[in-house]
């Protein structure tokens, strides 16, 4: 620490003495000012000590005005060279730093100010030494503490004991880890935005009362890169993983060969899996391939597998661990839905958990719970069944008569299928005469191929409506 100015007037070899009854400040001297202007105040920053000889000090309004003008300053002291212009301190300037409580100092004539100013210029560069050897120590320890076994939080721990206070890392809204109390911090906190590349919001908050120290950017800058590693290490691991989801639940990969690529992947079949399925606005499914899974789904294994997040959960509560990451969602600013499917053993039930997972989606809820798997589903499940062309071929003549003339054939199909094949429920739920349905049904007809009032024609028009709801 920089010298003091009681630790100065204290020195051997220097013979200051102070005058005046105002005792002096125990606070580092920043640097020593040597003047014989009568205002200083313009080359003064505050925190140094003055050194004057008085020589334009003749009357006591000027040497009044000089003690008003280095106060002002925020100076620490004025250390008075006697036996040049002076013999003492004048008593006016006594009286004045007495009355505004500034310490004076006399400096006698054998003690030259270039002493006075070696001896802080020293002090300061043995302060300035021993703090950037602090800091290079507090570099080692961070970046050891990075690469050992406790990593990112064992940093934020060692960074936390180095300022003596609490410190919080958030991402996504979401604290990550933090030396305090559980939850969001209160109270006062000093926020530090941390740079991750990610629209994440990563922030480093530290509990006040906080004191600027150079080791805090050092650790701004080994969090951003370990964050940014970590994002870059979930997206490559979450294609490799969606191509092994994407095998098994198309049926391109299973039996023996399933268990086993599962296994590697760390998946345990011989546990029930429970899916989640994490579907967000098609402006932010960047954010899934980096996303950070909320806590509760440590033991999961995540992929992604058409645009969606997909994660892999033993033996866990599907309902509990969706509403977890729904909340997660919301509160990293993500429009999404949630679906999650039963818990199932063995590569087959991975894939029927994954079918009913996808298909609860399609409620479009916020979190969404799963029916039993119809034949429906199943047949909509299935790569090897051409339901898309089929639904196509179907529909679409439909659907651009709809654009064309505006005339809500598709709503009255879809009705019509819902209500089971009424025509006056139809006509009741939609405003209409039931010989308006009966006429669009005939449109239909004619412009599908299929007659809906028909069972195997209909059983077609109903797969046709639900694969396009999965597009």
């Amino acid at each position: 620490m920089a010298i003091t100015l009681p630790a100065l007037l204290t020195a051997a070899g220097l013979d200051l003495h102070p005058v005046g009854t105002t005792a002096p400040v125990d606070l580092p001297i920043q640097w020593v000012a040597v003047t014989e202007l009568e205002d200083p105040l313009p080359f003064l920053s505050g925190g140094e000590i003055v050194l004057t000889t008085g020589l334009r000090q003749k009357t006591t309004t000027a040497q009044r005005a000089f003690v008003r003008r280095v106060h002002e300053s925020g100076a620490l002291g004025i250390g008075f060279g006697t036996g040049l212009g002076h013999k003492q301190v004048p008593a006016a300037l006594i009286d004045e730093a007495n009355t505004l409580g500034l310490p004076v100092f006399r400096v006698p004539y054998e003690t030259p100010f270039i002493a006075i100013g070696k001896i802080v210029a020293d002090s300061l560069s043995a302060d300035h030494y021993s703090r950037l050897e602090n800091l290079l120590k507090g570099h080692q320890v961070l970046a050891s503490a990075l690469l050992g076994e406790g990593g990112l939080h064992q940093l934020l721990r060692e960074l936390g004991a180095m300022l003596g206070t609490d410190v919080v890392l958030s991402q996504y809204g979401t604290r990550l880890f933090g030396t305090g109390p559980a939850g969001p911090p209160s109270g006062h906190w000093h926020r530090l935005p941390v740079a991750t590349g990610l629209k994440d919001r990563c922030t480093l908050a530290i509990a006040e009362p906080y004191t600027p120290n150079a080791i805090v950017a050092y650790a701004q800058n080994l969090i951003s890169v370990e964050l940014s590693n970590q994002a870059r290490r979930r997206a490559s691991e979450r294609a490799v993983m969606g191509q092994l989801f994407q095998d098994v639940v198309r049926g391109t990969l299973a039996g023996p060969d399933a268990v086993a690529r599962l296994g590697g992947a760390g998946i345990d079949t011989g546990l029930r899996q429970v899916v989640v399925i994490v579907e967000v606005a098609s402006g932010q499914r960047r954010a899934l391939r980096t996303l950070p899974t909320p806590a509760g789904f440590e033991s999961g294994v995540a992929a992604l597998v058409d645009e969606r997040l997909v994660i892999a959960i033993p033996d866990g509560d599907g309902s509990a661990v969706s509403q977890v990451m729904g909340v997660y969602l919301h509160g990293a600013g993500l429009t999404a839905k949630v679906g999650f499917g039963g818990a199932y053993a063995q590569a087959s039930g991975f894939r029927w958990s994954y079918f009913e997972a996808r298909e609860s989606l399609t409620r479009g809820q916020p979190v969404n719970t799963p029916d039993r798997l119809s034949l429906t589903s199943l047949l909509m499940a299935s790569e090897d069944v051409p339901l898309a062309d089929l639904a196509a071929e179907a529909l679409d003549p439909v659907v651009a008569f709809d654009q064309r003339h505006h005339s809500e054939l598709m709503v009255t199909l879809d009705r019509y299928l819902a209500l089971n094949g009424s025509v006056a429920a139809v006509a009741e739920a939609l405003q209409l005469h039931r010989n308006t349905v009966r006429y669009r049904l005939q449109q239909i007809q004619d412009l599908s191929g299929y007659n809906p009032a028909v069972t195997a024609d209909r059983v077609h028009l109903y797969l046709a409506l639900n694969v396009r709801g999965l597009r």
